[in-house]
Parts: structure tokens; C-alpha cells; sequence
């Protein structure tokens, strides 16, 4: 009784009858329909929320809830990495020691069960380079070299991660990396530039690594090109033979579509820091990514800060702003890397992780949304000023499942006004809380959700049906030409330094629009997943924004190609409309004009002729 009383935070709870692992029980006082045990093994269905002829159906949902709350597979190439990195809370002042203490307490403190199984040695166990070209470790922090930590990691059933840069220095032997602010010495000459074929043996062949991350300061230094550096080092790791390492690029920003044929991951933003201006500004520059990750390939958002509360931080780099996040903010952090589909890399010392925090990161329910087969990030379909609705299918492409976050990135409370029709959902749809572990009920049309500031609700929607999306907004699709590095040699050859962008733009929907098209075939906007249940013809409307007269065209599955033009709208958009003949089922509509510049792009609407 006493266990029923706790799962259904209820002061009177009576047992009716149990079907298995799903309890149903007697709360008034609860407000939720369902919620699930700490422990994943049961549900407790109320029927004080429900209607008793839906007994059963209610018992039917439990036992999937119940089956998606099973772990996941560790180590999936197609999902997101999961597991802890040294440099958040210790920089390069790592040892042996360290490393496998953090370890063996991942083995056996619930992170390992919970799909969190690379230990990554970042920064700091270098000791430059021999006159023989080989590569030496730092003679005190790893006195015994690198073998044993790698092997000791695997003994644990752990897999293994390094470090290394693409230039000749690493991070840590330019910038502080320690908590006394010295620069790493031993860093210095320790990179891949010149060794890359046999600093790839001895990590991948030899010590037995399983990931790489590699940085960029060295490689900045040297002002090498990213593409043709990150290249050759993915051919390098292919030549080992090893074709299970996971290839993490670190440039600090999105580096280009290219990325996607190298890596399986790549950083999008500046390093992260324990703060919520910090966690507030990756989110933003990742909001309008989504058309760029996909299964084995991911938009990294960097480290993970949790576990670093106000009041209790352990992290080496206090003095570059580690204050710490609060408890609502921690939870936004998680799991809006969850939803994004970030790799999730742990940086706090495990060993003493919060209790909250641990069961925060291991909340099956938001691992999954994160480790989902899809392998999608999720989009902003509706902004309304700091408050964002962003959604992704779960489980199925194009089903009746989809993931929601309300994100408040305000610092004041927000109601959303969430319609089924803005996630394309339709009839009713049942909600489950993923932090709470909870079914909060059923709405139909729209629901009304108070979220505080910089809070987040996590959702599974569960609908009747699914509907066809009726807006697609710009910054949601694939621009082949977008890069966030500063153009110079990365800018195509002839390009005028020009690439199509998303843009915070006024009157815009959702208030941003893609601007700098055109100029060259590349510089294009594709909608890939252009998706309709029935075949027959459509009405297609891009709202543009020009300054003068702009030509374009329209090409649906790379076929031929539609003249368009957008006449003249200062301050504002206009419609440029055309119809088209889609079959049943995904389609991709292309925008693009080789030779001069295109209109600035908010939306596009489709919609079925009748």
C-alpha cells in the first residue's frame, strides 16, 4: 500500500485489481490518469480519471508506455553517443586514477544499464610527439601509458574515447586548461597534423579506442581548411580497418552539409559553460538545425552540464562563469538535448552526481526520445516570442506518435496554446509526461500548458490520426550551401561569399526566414520531407520577400523545373503560388536560381485542390 501511495503521490489509495505489471487503483486526489514506478516494472492506472468501459484500453497503454521505458541499445551507431567526457569538470588535470574511478562508478551506479557506456579521455594525457613520431603520454598523469585505461575500460564493459586535434597543439597547451590557469605543455606538437596514419594505428589498432573527438585549435592556428583536413583524417581512421569508431568533429560551429559524409557527429557552438546563459544560447543556435541530423549523424550541442547546481559546482573552470543551473534549468538542458538528438556525454564527476540528477539522465523516457531509431531532430513548428513548440515523430515516420517540448527560454512564466493541428495531429491525443513519467490526460483540438521560465514540459503525444502538414517553414529545410564558418576558403569557389541562412526577420512566421539565395546552383532550399497521404494535385504558396523583382525555380523530386517569379514586396511578404501533382507519400521541393539572387523564403504552404 505503501509503494501505491508513493507511485500515485496520493494520501488515500485503494487497490482494485492488478493486471501484471499495470495496477489499478482508486486516487481522487491525483490528477493523472497513469503514472509509472521509479523502477520501470509497473503502472498504476487511476480510475478516478478514467471512464471505467475504457478499463481496458488504458491497460493496453500502460504495457507500451511500460515496454518504451525498457533500456535502450547501447552503443547504436544510428542514434546519438552516449556517455561522459573529462574536460567539464576536470580540463586536463586527469590521471589514470581518475579516469577508471569514473569508470567502474558508471559500471555500477545505473549510467552503464541506462546506455551511457564511452568513457572519453579528452585533453590532457599528452606528452607531445618523440623524435621517432610517435606518440607519448604524459608521464605522471598516465605513468603507465595508455594501454591499461583503455583495457580497464573495456573490462567493464565500457567502451573508450580520445582526444586529439587536427593541427600540431591541442586546446589545452594554447588555452587554460587547469585549475591553476597554466597552459598544457604537453599538449604542444601532440595533434594529428604530419601523424595521422600512424597516431590513427596506435589509438585505434594498438590502445583499442573506440570514438575520437578531434578539436580545432591546432588546426586554426595553422589555418588549415576544415573540409580537406577532417577528410583526411576520416580516411585515416577508415584505414585502420576499425569501422566501429565514432568520429566526433569539434570546429565550434556547423561546419557545412559536407560534415555529414565525414563525421557522425560535429559540434555546432562554442564550448559550453555551467550556466543558463551558456544552455540558452546553444539551444538558440541549434533551433534551426534539424534538417541536418539524421540516423548515424548528429548536430552536437556540446557536454552535458548537469549535475552542476547553484550552490554546489565542481568543475575546474569556475572562473569562466561555472555558476551552476538551477533545477528547472538542468531539467530544460537535458532534455532539450534529448529532443535535438545530441550525443549525450556526461560531464559532471559521476561519482558524486546529485541524486536528482542521476535519475533525471536516466529517465528511460527522455533517453529514448533522445536514442529514438528515427534518428531525428526535432523542429520549432510554432515560436511565439522566447516560448517555442518543438516536435518530432517518435517511433515511425510519419505515424501517429510525436515528441513535444514547450521550451520557455523567457524569464517569465508562459502559457502555451497548443493546437493537434500545428503538430499535425488530429482527433484525440493522449499526452505522457516524459519527466514525470506520468499520462496527464487526453485534449482534442488544443490544450493549454503554463510553463515557468526557462522550463520545459517533454511530451509523447499519442494521436487518433495523423495529419498532413499544411506549413513548412523555411528555416525547417535543407540549405546545401549552409555553413557557420567564416566564409574564406570554405566559400564555393565564384560564390560572391554569399550562403543562404535562416535569419531573425520581422513579420516573418515564426519570425525567421531564409535570406542570401541564389547565385549559384548550390546555394539552394530543399524541403525533403514533403509528405501527403493521398495523391492528386496541390496547391503550393511561398510567401517571399523581395526588394525588386526575383526569378526562381521550383523542381518536385529533382523533375523539371517551374519558372516562378516573386514580384516586388518592400516591408513585407508576398505569395507566390503554383500547383502540382503529388502521389502518395514524401517528396522534396527544391527552390533555386543559378545565376542570380532569389527572394528571401518565410514559409511555404501546401495544400490539396479539391
Amino acid at each position: 500500500m505503501k509503494k501505491m501511495m508513493m507511485a500515485l503521490a496520493c494520501s488515500a489509495v485503494s487497490v482494485v485489481v492488478a493486471d501484471g505489471p499495470v495496477q489499478f487503483v482508486d486516487c481522487p486526489k491525483c490528477d493523472k490518469r497513469m503514472r509509472i514506478s521509479e523502477n520501470g516494472r509497473e503502472a498504476f492506472v487511476n480510475l478516478s480519471r478514467i471512464d471505467p468501459e475504457r478499463k481496458a484500453e488504458m491497460a493496453e497503454r500502460a504495457k507500451r508506455l511500460l515496454a518504451l521505458g525498457a533500456p535502450v541499445s547501447p552503443a547504436n551507431p544510428k542514434t546519438p553517443l552516449m556517455g561522459w567526457s573529462s574536460w567539464n569538470t576536470f580540463g586536463v588535470d586527469i590521471s589514470e586514477e581518475v579516469i577508471l574511478g569514473i569508470a567502474r562508478a558508471m559500471a555500477t551506479n545505473g549510467l552503464k544499464d541506462a546506455g551511457y557506456v564511452y568513457v572519453n579521455i579528452d585533453d590532457g594525457f599528452f606528452w607531445g610527439h618523440g623524435p621517432d613520431g610517435r606518440l607519448r603520454f604524459h608521464p605522471e598523469r598516465f605513468p603507465n601509458g595508455m594501454k591499461g585505461t583503455v583495457d580497464g575500460i573495456h573490462a567493464l564493459g565500457l567502451k573508450a574515447g580520445t582526444y586529439s586535434d587536427a593541427g600540431a597543439d591541442t586546446c589545452g597547451s594554447m588555452w587554460s586548461g587547469s585549475g591553476s590557469g597554466g597552459k598544457d605543455t604537453g599538449g604542444v606538437g601532440a595533434g594529428l597534423y604530419g601523424h595521422d596514419a600512424a597516431d590513427c594505428a596506435l589509438h585505434f589498432n594498438e590502445l583499442g579506442f573506440d570514438f575520437i573527438k578531434v578539436d580545432y585549435c591546432g588546426g586554426k592556428k595553422l589555418k588549415l581548411d576544415e573540409r580537406m583536413r577532417y577528410t583526411e583524417i576520416a580516411d585515416a581512421i577508415k584505414a585502420t580497418g576499425r569501422s566501429d569508431v565514432r568520429f566526433n568533429i569539434c570546429r565550434w560551429a556547423f561546419p557545412g552539409t559536407w560534415v555529414a559524409d565525414v563525421a557522425g557527429s560535429w559540434r555546432t557552438t562554442g564550448d559550453i559553460r555551467a550556466n543558463w546563459k551558456s544552455v540558452r544560447r546553444i539551444i538558440a543556435e541549434n533551433l534551426y538545425l534539424s534538417a541536418y541530423a539524421s540516423p548515424g549523424h548528429f548536430n552536437d550541442l556540446d557536454m552535458l552540464e548537469v549535475g552542476q547546481i547553484e550552490g554546489a559546482v565542481k568543475s575546474v573552470f569556475g572562473k569562466h562563469g561555472d555558476t551552476g543551473l538551477t533545477l528547472d534549468e538542468e531539467t530544460t538542458h537535458f532534455g532539450m538535448w534529448c529532443i535535438m538528438s545530441s550525443p549525450l556525454l556526461l560531464g559532471c564527476d559521476v561519482r558524486t552526481m546529485p541524486p536528482a540528477t542521476k535519475k533525471l539522465v536516466t529517465n528511460p523516457y527522455l533517453v529514448r526520445m533522445n536514442q529514438d531509431p528515427l534518428g531525428l531532430q526535432a523542429y520549432v513548428a510554432v515560436r511565439e516570442g522566447d516560448a517555442y513548440v518543438l516536435v518530432k515523430d517518435a517511433d515511425e515516420r510519419f505515424g501517429r506518435s510525436r515528441y513535444v517540448a514547450l521550451y520557455n527560454a523567457g524569464d517569465s512564466e508562459h502559457e502555451f496554446t497548443v493546437t493537434a493541428k500545428s503538430l499535425d495531429l488530429g482527433g484525440k491525443i493522449a499526452a505522457f509526461d516524459l519527466v514525470e513519467r506520468a499520462d496527464v490526460g487526453e485534449f482534442e483540438g488544443n490544450v493549454a500548458v503554463k510553463v515557468r521560465p526557462h522550463a520545459a514540459k517533454f511530451y509523447r503525444f499519442d494521436a487518433e490520426r495523423r495529419i498532413d502538414r499544411g506549413a513548412y517553414e523555411a528555416e525547417t529545410a535543407y540549405l546545401t550551401d549552409y555553413s557557420e564558418i567564416g566564409e574564406g576558403s570554405a566559400a564555393p569557389e565564384g560564390s560572391g561569399r554569399k550562403r543562404a541562412r535562416w535569419t531573425e526577420t520581422a513579420g516573418a512566421s515564426g519570425g525567421v526566414a531564409v535570406t542570401d539565395l541564389g547565385g549559384r546552383a548550390s546555394n539552394d532550399i530543399v524541403w525533403k520531407d514533403v509528405h501527403v497521404s493521398e495523391g492528386g494535385p496541390y496547391r503550393l504558396v511561398f510567401r517571399c520577400a523581395s526588394p525588386e523583382r526575383r526569378f526562381f525555380s521550383m523542381q518536385v523530386d529533382g523533375g523539371a523545373a517551374t519558372p516562378l517569379v516573386s514580384e516586388p514586396s518592400p516591408g513585407g511578404f508576398a505569395d507566390v503560388s503554383t500547383e502540382v501533382v503529388l502521389s502518395a507519400g514524401t517528396h522534396s521541393v527544391r527552390l533555386s536560381n543559378a545565376d542570380a539572387s532569389m527572394p528571401d523564403v518565410d514559409v511555404m504552404y501546401l495544400a490539396r485542390k479539391e
